[in-house]
């Protein structure tokens, strides 16, 4: 491909023809995008009230849930003791991340349903409230 330059030497022009050697550039084309506003999501009616975030209660038998599953790590807690909301109950292990499950609400621990070390799915009971 040929090219044209003007150069100017001790105040005389000069057209000089030079011809490109190795790749050739390449023009890009630039991509031209229009922003609109997104729209709003829409909201669906909520059928359920929301749950603690770390762990889900059954009203009908006080027991705790796994939010997840995982492994039970530690117990943090022994039946008949008296907890408050939010208290941490447990440690469960899902994905590398140590979770703390929380108690629901105030009470006293019945039972424990699981052990160190129980690998658990998601919704498995693991500790009764009286």
């Amino acid at each position: 491909m040929l090219r044209k330059f003007k150069i100017s030497i001790d105040g005389k022009e000069y057209l000089v023809e030079m011809e490109e050697l190795g790749v050739p550039a390449v023009q890009e084309e630039r991509a031209t995008t229009s922003v609109t506003e997104p729209k709003p999501a829409p909201t669906l009616p909520t059928m359920m009230p929301p749950q603690a975030k770390n762990s889900t209660v059954s009203s009908e038998s006080q027991l705790l849930t796994a939010p997840m599953p995982g492994t039970i790590l530690k117990l943090l807690v022994n039946p008949g003791e008296s907890v408050s909301a939010n208290q941490p109950v447990m440690i469960l292990e899902a994905m590398k991340m140590e979770n703390e499950i929380v108690a629901p609400t105030d009470g006293h621990v019945a039972e424990i349903l699981v052990q160190v070390g129980t690998i658990v799915n998601a919704s498995d009971p693991l500790i009764s409230f009286n």
